[in-house]
């Protein structure tokens, strides 16, 4: 029967498979509800709507992911809703729960995925998309959303990725840009009112229903029409999707006060990759680094009130018992009233083993004030500083405005106060970049040993860098760039560590961390692909691929083997969607999905860099038209706000 649980099935096969903990569900604050808590109407029609919520990558990933968190709490706050939780299993459960018959299941209540209403995809890389089509599978749900029935959830997608869903077009039924806690309430009522009337119309109704509020984007629905060089023409509303916008808009929450979530924060069973309990300070960038899609989708900025944050750290920490409070956000030293959080947090919890934590710092946002508050309850790990680019003029063409010598003063006064590691992230592969810009980075890296040990008068100060490769993205000015390719980014990462190993003196202090080049390039497929990506990742899934951004598990050679057999025939390459740069005037597979920024003041940004100007953050400086506020009707939301974290009782 529907809703039934599937544990006496699954729990013979735990035994055979490694950490099985991370199946059986039962995490401190998780939520199991009545099937049918909702209800029925008059006419005896179910009003209950069931959520599966799925972040597509293991337990220790996927639980402390924030996004999925604060979903699953708001659509269980409802009394006629349920939500519960889903993650990737790993090959070996994979294949023990297919010889048994057993299907995909949620953690919470150990329910089919497919006897849910809706199976949300929470998707914050591209390289999830095999593990996304696992799960479908898995479930008994038709890979394709061509084949499905009445019978079939409705497969939504959300995340960062949900901002170019095509390469995963034919496997959806509909996706959400943006903020989800306003947008699945909506979608929920939606379904309620229709499952109410006797599910009129069936599955097409309710997608056709979806579309024409224009928050959220069915592909189904919008026809692509092709050049003959490959290119697309026009992506429009197809003839008999009446009522559907030809532009998609996304979410955004204004008011972030309104929603404190996650009020009971999910401990974990298993070791995550984040043990403490979450903040989220503020949502959104207009610092304008050209290369971040999460600073440019997630415009504009809306801070958190400090007495907000105070009061979600009281709550949080009592419901959960951690004893580290990561304060979130894309750049948190940018908080409007960050110095009077971080004293306000540190004057409360002294003396109680709580530590805070900002895990995104930006070196001109960074103090030594700043950084003894955090420390205070006695925790000092290294530091973390992303400068992005190894040269000044590199760091121009990126719009990451921070000077070499901003650097230095920063890390001086860190070691001076008793620091002794600092880690330095960088990237390869920038649009203009030459393998000089690159070697730069050695030199920044042993200046700042040279410092560490002149102003500490020590020999044991450490400097790691770690180095990634620059994929282009949707909705950025870098999105019309060519990416570099592997070999290429290979090679000039190289040249980079014999610079550092070459120097007897300094090189033995400074560590270097590097992917190499080939799963950036499969990710820069996936994030600018447009429909015809779809079927690479279904022949890569087909053929085994799982787990895409676990090294162990990547498989760089499928991957290609897979396009080149997909596009043979055609004008499409892995390196047409990669390494081409693309015109002006190209209509991007993302066109009709509207992050609010205009395409001609990116264009324009993305010409600026080129000329290595840079561009100030709007959040003090008058308006640059991006376009987000007066497209969205929103605005920047900043303090301060004259408000005290204290009288909050000290512990």
């Amino acid at each position: 029967m529907a809703g039934e649980s599937l544990f006496p099935a699954l729990e013979p096969l735990l035994e055979r498979v490694s950490k099985p903990i991370q199946y059986v569900g039962g995490e401190l604050n998780s939520t199991v509800k009545d099937w049918d808590c909702g209800g029925f109407g008059p006419g005896g029609q179910e009003q209950t709507v069931r959520w599966a919520l799925m972040y597509p990558d293991a337990y220790e990933v996927g639980l402390p992911n924030q996004g999925v968190m604060i979903l699953y709490e708001v659509l269980n706050e409802r009394p006629d809703t349920i939500a519960e939780r889903s993650y990737a299993v790993w090959p070996d459960l994979e294949t023990a729960m297919r010889k048994a018959g057993v299907p995909q299941f949620t953690v919470d209540a150990h329910r089919a995925i497919r006897d849910f209403d809706v199976f949300g995809l929470s998707m914050s890389t591209e390289l999830g998309y095999t593990n996304m089509l696992t799960a479908i599978d898995l479930a008994g749900i038709p890979l394709h959303a061509a084949d499905r029935t009445d019978d079939d959830p409705i497969v939504l997608m959300g995340g960062h990725a949900s901002f170019n869903p095509e390469p995963v077009a034919d496997f959806l039924d509909a996706a959400v840009l943006g903020d989800g806690e306003e947008a699945l309430l909506r979608i929920t009522d939606i379904i309620k009112d229709w499952k109410a009337h006797g599910r009129p119309g069936g599955r097409r109704e309710l997608l056709l229903r979806l579309a024409r509020t224009g928050g959220v984007y069915v592909p189904a629905f919008y026809d692509v029409d092709y050049l003959a060089d490959g290119r697309i023409q026009r992506v429009a509303p197809a003839p008999d999707a009446h009522g559907v916008p030809w532009r998609v808009a996304k979410h955004t929450v204004m008011d972030l006060d309104a929603w404190p979530y996650p009020k009971q924060p999910l401990v974990p069973l298993a070791e995550t990759v984040h043990e403490r309990m979450s903040v989220e300070i503020f949502r959104g960038c207009t610092r304008g680094c050209r290369f971040c899609q999460a600073g440019m989708i997630t415009r504009p900025v809306r801070e958190r009130s400090i007495t907000g944050i105070g009061e979600m750290v009281e709550r949080g920490l009592a419901a959960t018992g951690f004893e580290e409070v990561g304060l979130l956000s894309l750049s948190s030293a940018d908080h409007s009233e960050i110095a009077d959080i971080t004293k306000g947090l540190a004057d409360r919890y002294e003396g109680s083993q709580t530590g805070l934590s900002l895990p995104s710092t930006r070196v001109d946002a960074f103090n030594i004030d700043l950084a003894n508050e955090l420390t205070r309850g006695g925790r000092r790990s290294g530091l973390t500083f992303a400068p992005e680019g190894g040269s000044e003029r590199i760091r121009k063409v990126i719009n990451k405005m921070v000077s070499e010598d901003d650097l230095i003063n920063t890390v001086a006064a860190a070691f001076s106060a008793g620091w002794r590691q600092v880690k330095l992230y960088f990237m390869c592969g920038l649009p203009t970049e030459t393998d000089e810009d690159v070697l730069q980075i050695a030199e920044l890296a042993k200046r700042v040993i040279e410092t560490g040990r002149k102003v500490s008068g020590r020999k044991d100060v450490r400097c790691t860098v770690s180095i990634g490769g620059f994929v282009p993205k949707p909705h950025t000015p870098f999105q019309w760039a060519a990416q570099l390719g592997a070999d290429e980014t290979d090679a000039r990462l190289a040249k980079l560590r014999d610079a550092i190993r070459s120097d007897r003196r300094l090189g033995s202090s400074i560590g270097m961390r590097y992917h190499d080049g080939k799963p950036g390039i499969v990710e820069g497929l996936l994030s600018r692909g447009d429909r015809r990506v779809g079927a690479v990742i279904e022949a890569v899934w087909r053929d085994g691929g799982r787990f895409d951004g676990w090294s162990e598990h990547f498989s760089f050679d499928r991957w290609m083997d897979c396009a080149a057999t997909v596009f043979e025939g055609t004008p499409l390459s892995v390196d047409w969607f990669t390494t081409r740069e693309r015109g002006e005037h190209e209509v991007l597979p993302w066109d009709h999905l509207d992050s609010g920024l205009d395409k001609d003041w990116l264009w324009d940004d993305w010409q600026d860099a080129i000329d290595e100007k840079e561009l100030d953050d709007c959040r003090w400086t008058p308006c640059f038209d991006c376009g987000v506020c007066p497209q969205l009707n929103t605005e920047i939301q900043v303090g301060p706000t004259g408000k005290k974290l204290l009288p909050l009782t000290v512990v």
